[in-house]
């Protein structure tokens, strides 16, 4: 899966954090609607359902950050995936400390704390368990880059301003 560049992802953030009136990490069909006017699309209010129906990927009814990305990324070009998926294999090793193709909660804390977020057991748990999709203990690379893709900001801890 691709990611986007970090400055793409500045602006995503900051153009949806503009437009999420209430400051809860979502945007209402409403909000949803305010942004697309501000792009110069304007939708009826049947398309602007069916956007919102087509993106909402957890239901609840309104369009979290990691949502509107998921929903971008088809439009990146197969040289930009290309490029992504190496710098994904590559911090991926970065993590990976012993080379054996598998992240551990030791490693997880280690990285972490070397790149200045050390966690606590509380967050490393947290994140292990949300990455470790097959529950086997460790994170593969797979599971790596589904976590990745679907919210680099929110896995690493780090808060986009």
């Amino acid at each position: 899966m691709a990611t986007l560049k970090s400055d793409q992802l500045n602006q995503l953030k900051e153009i949806f954090n503009r437009f999420d009136m209430d400051s809860d990490g979502s945007l209402t069909q409403l909000e949803l609607a305010a942004l697309l006017r501000a792009l110069g699309i304007k939708p009826t209010g049947d398309q602007l359902h069916s956007l919102l129906s087509n993106m909402d990927s957890n239901g609840n009814g309104s369009i979290e950050f990691d949502e509107l990305i998921e929903a971008l990324l088809p439009d990146l070009t197969t040289e930009e995936i290309l490029i992504n998926q190496d710098q994904l294999a590559e911090v991926f090793k970065s993590f990976d400390r012993d080379g054996n193709g598998y992240i551990t909660a030791a490693e997880m804390a280690g990285a972490m704390a070397k790149m200045g977020h050390p966690m606590t057991y509380k967050e490393l748990s947290e994140m292990m368990r949300e990455a470790d999709t097959n529950g086997d203990g460790v994170i593969s690379f797979h599971e790596f880059a589904n976590i990745m893709g679907r919210s680099a900001v929110d896995f690493l801890g780090l808060t986009v301003s």
